[in-house]
């Protein structure tokens, strides 16, 4: 009996991954294995998928080094939600003889969500749902959305439907980000703007950046004291764009009036961080991408992938 392929599902945190998508037409070559909690020690990682010769990931859960590559010799195909993953060594990848692939990511539910922590935001949703659980009634006093300025820096595929959607709101749209134009500010009828605008005239500003080191640590404690006593700060993007300690001391004095946030410097954010504790707050657990629709195409898409592997045909490489 030929041995069947050992394929490993990492970070399945909500145990839907085998649910979601029809792995069946895979059963009588491969074997499953699902990996539902984090292993963040890279040797924990090494010892764990030792054995597998197909690892399916979900983009910002298990990063893959090169030391990770060097120690896992039996691996042969690793497949990433998404088209881009910037926690794998592509390099290290090659040298190991280990196909990198790609699914393809709808670009839709992380801007969904970036409105959802500015609404929650402007309007005390989760404070007012707790009050209303522990008895109480009208706590607080919201903050309209129309008439006020959205500051988006970066203007791609979220950024852009951000922008969409304040404009139905009444809201006044500028933009800024290193790589921005005018000519692509006109086109969605958003202002453009330089940083010190941005920041100083905003009263919520939403990051839809992709991660760079130009980027890192672009919201550091001399942009958030440009930023206004009244503003709020949302982060759907990545976490380092953000310094964390800077942030947690301007919310900690109200230098700002309160940040939404679905990324971190540490993920999974740690149980005891500062950013748990503080009130003025919104906090996901890095769920812009995670709904069904999305967990659909990646897991759908890792299925097909890995048939045409085993077939011998194409995959969508990344390097």
């Amino acid at each position: 009996m030929t041995e069947k392929t050992r394929i490993a599902i990492l970070d399945d945190y909500q145990q839907v991954a085998l649910d979601i998508a029809d792995w069946s037409t895979l059963s009588d070559r491969v074997e499953l294995t699902v990996f539902n909690e984090h292993m963040a020690e890279t040797s924990v990682v090494v010892e764990a998928l030792k054995t597998f010769d197909v690892i399916c990931i979900m983009r910002e859960r298990t990063p893959f080094s090169r030391e990770i590559f060097e120690q896992l010799p039996r691996l042969k195909l690793l497949i990433t939600s998404g088209a881009k993953n910037a926690a794998i060594d592509l390099e290290a990848a090659s040298e190991n003889d280990v196909i990198v692939s790609g699914t393809r990511s709808p670009g839709h539910a992380a801007s969904e969500l970036a409105w959802g922590l500015i609404t929650a935001l402007s309007r005390h949703i989760v404070a007012e749902d707790h009050s209303m659980r522990t008895g109480q009634w009208q706590t607080t006093v919201g903050r309209d959305l129309k008439g006020q300025t959205l500051g988006i820096i970066g203007l791609g595929r979220h950024g852009s439907n951000v922008a969409r959607f304040a404009q139905a709101f009444g809201m006044r749209t500028i933009a800024w980000s290193q790589n921005l134009t005018r000519q692509k500010c006109q086109e969605l009828g958003v202002e453009y703007v330089d940083k010190q605008t941005l920041l100083f005239e905003s009263d919520i500003i939403s990051i839809h950046l992709k991660m760079g080191q130009r980027y890192r640590g672009l919201i550091d404690a001399d942009a958030l004291a440009k930023m206004k006593s009244t503003a709020y700060l949302v982060n759907t993007s990545r976490g380092p764009i953000i310094n964390e300690n800077d942030l947690i001391a301007a919310l900690e004095s109200n230098e700002i009036a309160g940040a939404g946030l679905d990324v971190y410097e540490q993920e999974p954010l740690p149980i005891n961080h500062p950013l748990r504790s503080l009130s003025n707050t919104v906090l996901t657990s890095h769920v812009g991408y995670v709904t069904e629709q999305t967990y659909q195409v990646f897991y759908g898409e890792m299925v097909q992938i890995i048939s045409n592997w085993l077939e011998g045909k194409e995959v969508n490489t990344l390097n």
